[in-house]
């Protein structure tokens, strides 16, 4: 995450923004890069260090991703930590002061919504539990990738990225624990469910209880959750809720920074018998927001006792998915439910706040937490804990200022409740992953991983397997989907799921294993995993590939590439069922003229369509125009305006799991969400669907033209690469706010034309009923096929730097866009091919 903002700018600074809009922008990036060409160290020479035992090389590839090469394993991890600093400073602070709760500190006033909701998650306390847990050894590992950071920070103090130094903020030097602060924070933005609670409150405000079941659907074979949410049935919500629309805002600008409900990814391993060479392939690629810098940053590692390569987060000192001479490994999200808001009746009593439990008010356990404010003032508030956890509108809420703490008074507080991690040794357990030798080793190490729920695949030459990893609850009553009441106890947890019931598989008969964030285990499974599965297509569409033909790395990328939606052949089955077809045949002939020959003509097309949603693609985007009109059509007159909570809330929903907009679309034909409330009459499903053709007509004349064959989904539907200093910007004031926006395109790339959506394995989701941008991507790409020497290749979706001045700050986007892989060779005599000779060698400093 590149570093939030920047406010104090340099007069020679605000005078280059300011002359972006007389010069060409390529002259203004030169004379930013040249400003701040300092900013970059070296890639050649020799460096003194302080703390180095022995010499270590940094070799780069043609993307600047590099290899490290040393004679001790602890230089190598000392090394680790240069380099991240070196590559990726800007995002490694900025991802702690997100999770620390201190934006603000950098900001200023415009992040103390977001800096009270971390606070009251309070990360801090989980990382303290996770590293006392860590055994000696990985605590010293820790230490050293610090000190390696911190050898970075100290010879780069003065001389830092633009963002940090434009900004005034002086990073403080990298603590061991600071690392296990940014593993929690990426393990926090799983939580899918947590952001769909807070929405399902918002919406049961707008609609009612008893219609809120029809908007929260688990998957397409599951019924919908009616007695789930009885549990909100005959409490008074609305106006109820101290703070929760505060607490909902904070939510939404956490996810849209990329660490809250981030629910996507794909992994699949080929056995030998599926394959061409007769030994083992497995690719993975993880779907995060897409962002400036990509989330990962790849890295090798050649040491006496460790070589790795893969992706690592910047900040955590680990090869998180990838590949070690012997092993490969990758993961998606299990969209694993782990954490529960507890609604709790909450009264204040003099000068404390009471909540009820079991027929009993009980004081609330107090903790003071001091923001300190850029530009202002420090304030001090008191969070409160029930015996859920920390209520999170105890600090986020109404008041008649921003820097006002608030008062909770009576009604309902939020309190969210979170696997504990005592005993957990998740930390050890993925080095021990990364060393593992062979299938049967990863599975060793993988049991014991619990702070973070997982699909784990891994793949040696002759073998594959899958592990679920994680923590589990079992819950007394209700699955966790909604909110629960508190106070009696009922649905309160009973301990953990025990991990022997964890799913997992090796060797299957089928000859492949995948996963794609989809419901993985049967309905009726020996334990409750979640509620909140992604849409099947994904994981449909592994299987049919997977399961046909024999398979090379080719296949591989040719799967990672794949544009075909499965969903389109649902859409289409929809319209020709025997209680569809006729009815809506009578809805579109009961149409005007005008508007039927548009009805006609997006249905024809629509039930021509192959399903291909390739960027220029005139069909693509008529049925991505019907999606997005369909929802509107069926959804916004019971939960609009498009201004409304409820609206966004409906919209954020679908981007995190299996949506009311694609159930409704495939059935649901007894919905009360049918009828258009705006008009006398009572409309049903084939009046709505022949609606939302003559819409997605409609509208891509208006944005496409009249012409047929210039329409092309990648005309509506694109990629563009946002850094978190530009999607700051809003927070800032509006002096700073401009500035940033002024350089805006040194700081951005795009936009790219894209294809794809949220069904696709190539994934390209947008927020369906708002608009077409694209929000979710592959980060990064791995294939590793144990037929071949060199059985690694990767490619990240964006630059290795994060500085804008570096060379290699977008030159990743090319070659993610045309599938350009990169080989990460293991072989000697194969470095110098990928790496060239040109190296920065460190040596110890006295």
């Amino acid at each position: 995450m590149a570093s939030p903002a920047f406010q104090r700018f340099l007069p020679r600074f605000a005078a280059a923004a300011a002359l972006t809009a007389m010069v060409s922008l390529s002259g203004c990036q030169n004379w930013l890069n040249r400003h701040y060409a300092d900013s970059l160290p070296p890639t050649s020479g020799i460096q003194p260090v302080k703390g180095l035992a022995q010499s270590v090389s940094i070799r780069r590839n043609a993307l600047g991703m590099p290899l490290i090469e040393t004679t001790t394993f602890h230089d190598a991890l000392f090394a680790l930590g240069y380099v991240h600093a070196s590559d990726r400073l800007s995002q490694m602070v900025g991802m702690r002061l997100m999770a620390e709760g201190r934006l603000a500190e950098m900001v200023g006033p415009g992040a103390l919504e977001i800096d009270r909701f971390m606070r009251a998650v309070n990360l801090k306390q989980s990382a303290e539990v996770l590293y006392k847990n860590a055994s000696p050894r990985l605590k010293k590992f820790f230490e050293v990738y610090a000190r390696g950071v911190n050898a970075y920070l100290f010879r780069y103090q003065d001389k830092l990225p633009m963002d940090l130094a434009e900004s005034g903020y002086k990073p403080a030097y990298w603590k061991p624990e600071d690392s296990v602060l940014v593993f929690c924070l990426m393990n926090f933005g799983l939580a899918v469910n947590l952001q769909e609670e807070i929405a399902s409150l918002v919406l049961a405000q707008k609609v009612g209880a008893d219609k809120l079941g029809w908007l929260v659907p688990s998957y397409p074979d599951e019924p919908l959750p009616f007695e789930e949410a009885e549990k909100l049935k005959g409490l008074a919500l609305s106006g109820q809720i101290q703070g929760l629309s505060a607490v909902n805002n904070a939510a939404s600008q956490i996810a849209k920074l990329d660490m809250l409900g981030v629910a996507a990814s794909n992994n699949w391993a080929i056995a030998p018998q599926r394959s061409r060479s007769g030994k083992s392939l497995l690719a993975n690629d993880t779907h995060l927001p897409i962002s400036m810098p990509s989330a990962w940053n790849f890295v090798q590692i050649r040491a006496p006792k460790f070589q790795a390569a893969g992706v690592s987060i910047a900040g955590v000192p680990a090869v998180v998915a990838g590949f070690n001479g012997k092993l490969a490994w990758g993961m998606t999200m299990v969209m694993g439910d782990s954490q529960d808001l507890f609604l709790e009746q909450i009264k204040r009593q003099g000068s404390r706040l009471y909540y009820q439990a079991d027929g009993k008010w009980q004081p609330t356990r107090e903790r003071q937490e001091t923001f300190f404010i850029k530009g202002q003032r420090p304030v001090r508030e008191t969070i409160f804990e029930t015996r859920h956890g920390p209520l999170l509108n105890s600090v986020l809420g109404e008041r008649k200022h921003l820097l006002q703490p608030m008062q909770l008074t009576s009604g309902y507080g939020l309190a969210l409740q979170s696997a504990q991690l005592e005993g957990d040794k998740t930390l050890d357990a993925f080095f021990n992953l990364s060393r593992a030798q062979s299938v049967e080793q990863a599975f060793e190490a993988t049991r014991e991983i619990r702070a973070i729920p997982l699909n784990l695949v891994f793949a040696d030459a002759q073998h594959i397997g899958w592990q679920v990893t994680g923590r589990y609850p079992n819950r007394r009553a209700g699955v966790g989907l909604l909110p629960s009441p508190g106070w009696d106890g009922q649905y309160d947890w009973d301990g953990y799921a025990d991990p022997m019931l964890h799913p997992y598989d090796q060797d299957p008969p089928q000859g492949w294993l995948g996963t794609a964030n989809h419901r993985s285990v049967p309905r009726g499974y020996g334990m409750q995993l979640s509620n909140s599965w992604y849409y099947p297509e994904r994981a449909e569409r592994i299987a049919q590939l997977a399961g046909s033909g024999k398979h090379d790395s080719q296949s591989m990328i040719a799967m990672q590439y794949d544009q075909k939606s499965l969903f389109v052949g649902k859409l289409q089955s929809m319209f020709e069922g025997p209680g569809m077809a006729q009815p809506l045949k009578k809805a579109i002939d009961a149409l005007p003229a005008a508007e039927r020959a548009k009805a006609r003509e997006a249905y024809s097309r629509l039930m021509a369509f192959d399903g291909a949603l390739t960027a220029n693609s005139a069909d693509a985007a008529l049925y991505e125009a019907f999606l997005q009109e369909s929802a509107r059509q069926t959804f916004l007159d019971e939960t609009g305006p498009e201004t409304s909570p409820a609206w966004q809330a409906l919209v954020e929903t679908a981007d995190l799991s299996y949506s009311a907009q694609a159930d409704h679309l495939l059935g649901r034909e007894d919905s009360p969400f049918w009828d258009d409330l705006k008009t006398a009459q009572k409309e049903d499903k084939p009046a709505i669907l022949a609606r939302s053709l003559v819409a997605a007509v409609s509208f891509c004349e208006a944005n496409l033209g009249a012409d047929r064959n210039a329409w092309q989904w990648g005309k509506l539907h694109s990629y563009t690469w946002a850094t978190e200093t530009t999607q700051m910007a809003k927070y800032l004031s509006g002096r700073d706010s401009a500035r940033i926006n002024a350089i805006k395109g040194y700081l951005d790339r795009g936009p790219y034309p894209a294809g794809g959506d949220h069904t696709t394995l190539n994934v390209s989701a947008y927020h369906w009923g708002e608009a077409f941008d694209t929000w979710l991507i592959p980060a990064m790409r791995i294939v590793v096929d144990f037929g071949r020497a060199e059985p690694m290749i990767g490619v990240n979706s964006s630059g290795q730097s994060g500085n804008p001045a570096s060379p290699h700050y977008a030159d990743g986007i090319d070659a993610w866009l045309k599938g350009q892989y990169m080989s990460f060779p293991f072989q000697s005599q194969n470095l110098e091919k990928t790496y060239g000779s040109k190296r920065l060698l460190l040596t110890p400093g006295k």
